[in-house]
């Protein structure tokens, strides 16, 4: 399982429909939050998504409306008994006001929260992914995050297996954990029963940016790609202005980046009807859909 649910998807201010910046991960079972908005603790209440497996929260940058939701999130996840550490990564010279953050509740978190400051290509590694941080271009030091799957391998061929003298059982299981097998004298290499390896899926978050060459490098490909888109095309000036992309412009960058599909968030509050932001995205890329809070969508795997 792959699931994005997405927890706010407002800019700058909530709205009565609309939270500020929240978008939670669900990776088999594994909740990673990128960006962290004020009440994103209820929002995950009311999704009924869960908070105490969160391994990580993934901060793009210290505008109020993406770090607020921190003190609360982590003394909701205190009272309830957590003693999991939880990792907390930001852009460079963010550990001290985080650090803040994580201890202006009524107590102090009952488990540790481990802070690390991170700089454009930093690449934390897990066993089954990687998270990458990708230079975005906002008014403070910002970032915005890739989290790509290792490759998986190829298809196992059952039947060419059987025909090479190996019995069903455990020695297929070990062929497809990509070790070799000796049967009858005869040793039979993964390489001679399974396909070429399959790629992982892959997700790209921006955060609050203008559209830059990192992301567009970093989006090459990807299965999906959630993209600042703040304004319609008409504010293009004030876009500019204020370091955040249009509908447009993000969908221009999705188009060439060749992406599967294509959300945009952080919505400005303006608009009640985000019916301009959609008409310009689809103007130019068809794979696009404006987020809601609790729009959640699930990334399936693909053979090539």
């Amino acid at each position: 399982m792959l699931r994005v649910t997405f927890l706010g998807t407002g800019g700058s201010l909530p709205t009565p429909h609309r939270n500020p910046s929240a978008i939670l991960v669900n990776r088999k079972g594994e909740l990673m939050l990128f960006d962290c908005g004020e009440g994103a603790q209820q929002q995950m209440m009311r999704a009924k998504t869960g908070m105490m497996k969160l391994s990580s929260i993934f901060i793009t940058h210290l505008h109020a409306d993406h770090i607020l939701g921190i003190p609360g999130l982590i003394q909701t996840m205190s009272f309830h008994g957590r003693e999991d550490p939880l990792f907390i990564y930001a852009p460079e010279r963010s550990f001290e006001q985080i650090t803040y953050l994580t201890h202006i509740g009524y107590t102090r978190p009952r488990f540790d929260v481990r802070i690390t400051e991170l700089s454009p290509g930093d690449v934390i590694e897990r066993d089954e992914y990687d998270v990458t941080a990708i230079r975005t271009e906002h008014n403070v030091p910002s970032i915005g995050y890739a989290l790509f799957e290792h490759q998986r391998t190829g298809r196992f061929d059952r039947e060419r297996a059987i025909e090479l003298g190996v019995p069903p059982g455990p020695l297929f299981s070990r062929l497809q954990r990509g070790e070799s097998v000796t049967v009858d004298g005869k040793t039979v290499h993964p390489e001679d029963v399974l396909g070429s390896p399959r790629p992982g899926r892959r997700i790209v978050y921006t955060g609050d940016t203008r559209p830059t060459d990192t992301v567009l490098e970093a989006s090459r490909g990807v299965d999906l790609l959630i993209h600042d888109g703040s304004l319609a095309h008409d504010l293009v000036d004030w876009a500019r202005e204020t370091m955040h992309s249009t509908a447009r412009e993000a969908a221009l960058l999705a188009k060439e980046a060749g992406v599967r599909k294509l959300v945009l968030t952080h919505i400005s509050s303006r608009y009640a009807d985000p019916s301009p932001i959609v008409k310009d995205a689809e103007a130019v890329f068809d794979r696009v859909q404006v987020a809601r809070d609790f729009l959640e969508i699930e990334i399936p795997y693909r053979d090539s």
